[in-house]
C-alpha cells in the first residue's frame, strides 16, 4: 500500500513545523495500513470484495468474513479512507483498483511475509546496530534476526518450524519472479553444449533448488539437449517435490562435498546472497572440487553496480545482513570471492535491471 509513503515523500518537499507533523501522521499510518492489510487477508474481505459483482452491504460482509459487526464498521471505514476499498454509500463497499491487487496472491504473500517476520526484525535493528557499536554483522547466528525473535535459531531453520510464515515465504519467493525474464534467455547453452555426445553425464545440477522448477525450465527450453538433470536440496524439499519428467532428485547440503562429479553446468540460484564470505567459499570449493575442466558453474544473482542502486534492492540488501549477516553484491565483490575460492569469473550476462547470471569456471 503506497498511499502514506507517497504522501510522506509529497511532505519533504517543504520542512516547517505543518509539513514535520503531517510526516510523523503518514508514518503512523504506513504501519497501521499494514496491519489493516493483514487483517483484511485473515478475513478473505479483499478477495470476497474482488470476486463480488458490484457492491456488498456491511451486514453481508460481516456475514461471510464472520467479523463482529460494529467492528467490521470502523474497519471498513478506515480502508475507505486510504483508498484500499470504495464506500459506495453508507455501510456499503466495492472493489476498487488497490482492492483486486490486494486479493492477488503474490501480494497477500509478501505483505503477510513482510508483517510477521521482517517488521518485527527491522524493528529490532536500530537496537542491534547501537548494542554493537555499528559493526557489520559477520556471523549469521548473532545477527538482528535472533535478537527479534527470541531465537538461537539459524532464520531458516527459525522460519522452518512456522509453518504460516514459511507458506508466506515460500509464496512470496515463487510469486515475485517473472518467469519470462531468466537467465535461460540470455546465456549461450547451446554454444556450450555443441560438442557434448555423452547421454549419460550430467548436463544441469541445480544445487538447492527445491522442487525442481529449474530443470523443468531448461528441459522446456532446450528439449533436445541431451544428459541429467538434477536437483538438489534438503530432504525436506526433496520430499515434497512432485514427480517430474526427466528430472532426478538428490537430497544433498550444499556445505557438504557435491557428490556429483564433473556435470556441465551447475547451477546456484538465489543462494550465495543468503550466506555471509565465508560460508559462500564453502559453497564454492565443494563444487569446485566435482568440477571437470570444461565444466561451468552459473551463479544466478543479483550483480550490483558500484553507485545509483534502486531503493528496492538496497532494502534486500539490508534485508540480507539482518537475517544472514549477508548481503547483495557488486560485480567486483564477487569477483573477489569467486577468485578466492580458485574459480574464475569469466563472463556476466545481466538479464532482468540487476539480476544476472555469472559464468565461472576452473582457473
Amino acid at each position: 500500500m503506497e498511499s502514506a509513503l507517497g504522501q510522506i515523500k509529497e511532505l519533504a518537499r517543504t520542512a516547517d513545523d505543518a509539513t514535520r507533523r503531517g510526516i510523523m501522521a503518514a508514518l503512523h499510518d504506513l504501519h497501521l495500513q499494514t496491519a489493516a492489510a493483514k487483517i483484511g487477508f485473515d478475513l478473505g474481505l479483499f478477495k470476497l470484495l474482488a470476486k463480488a459483482e458490484g457492491s456488498l452491504e456491511l451486514e453481508d460482509i460481516a456475514t461471510a468474513t464472520g467479523a463482529d459487526i460494529a467492528l467490521l464498521s470502523r474497519y471498513m471505514r478506515y480502508l475507505a479512507s486510504v483508498g484500499a476499498v470504495k464506500e459506495v454509500a453508507k455501510d456499503q463497499y466495492m472493489a476498487n483498483n488497490v482492492t483486486k491487487n490486494l486479493a492477488g496472491d503474490a501480494v497477500v504473500a509478501g505483505i503477510s511475509h513482510a508483517f510477521l517476520t521482517l517488521s518485527p526484525m527491522f524493528q529490532a535493528l536500530p537496537g542491534f546496530l547501537k548494542k554493537s557499536s555499528y559493526k557489520e554483522p559477520t556471523d549469521e547466528m548473532h545477527t538482528v534476526f535472533q535478537e527479534a525473535m527470541k531465537t538461537p535459531l539459524h532464520a531458516f531453520d527459525w522460519i522452518s518450524a512456522k509453518p504460516e510464515d514459511l507458506q508466506h515465504f515460500n509464496n512470496w519467493m515463487a510469486l515475485r519472479r517473472q518467469p519470462d525474464l531468466t537467465w535461460l534467455t540470455v546465456y549461450p547453452i547451446t554454444v556450450e553444449v555443441a560438442d557434448l555426445t555423452n547421454s549419460q553425464r550430467a548436463i544441469f545440477v541445480d544445487i538447492g533448488g527445491g522442487i525442481g522448477h529449474q530443470c523443468v525450465q531448461f528441459k522446456g527450453k532446450y528439449p533436445d539437449v541431451q544428459g541429467r538433470l538434477i536437483t538438489q536440496d534438503l530432504e525436506l524439499a526433496i520430499n515434497n517435490a512432485p514427480p517430474t519428467p526427466n528430472v532426478e532428485f538428490m537430497v544433498h547440503n550444499f556445505f557438504d562435498p557435491q557428490p556429483v562429479k564433473g556435470a556441465k553446468f551447475y547451477y546456484l540460484r538465489t543462494v550465495l546472497h543468503n550466506h555471509p564470505d565465508y560460508k559462500v567459499q564453502q559453497i564454492l570449493k565443494h563444487i569446485k572440487a566435482a568440477m571437470a575442466s570444461d565444466s561451468v558453474l552459473l551463479i544466478d544473482e543479483m550483480v550490483l553496480p558500484e553507485s545509483g542502486v534502486n531503493s528496492y534492492t538496497t532494502a534486500i540488501d539490508l534485508t540480507m545482513m539482518s537475517a544472514f549477516a549477508a548481503m547483495e553484491r557488486t560485480e567486483a565483490q564477487w569477483r573477489n570471492i569467486i577468485t578466492d575460492a580458485g574459480l574464475s569469473l569469466v563472463k556476466t550476462y545481466p538479464y532482468n535491471n540487476y539480476e544476472s547470471v555469472m559464468d565461472v569456471r576452473p582457473l
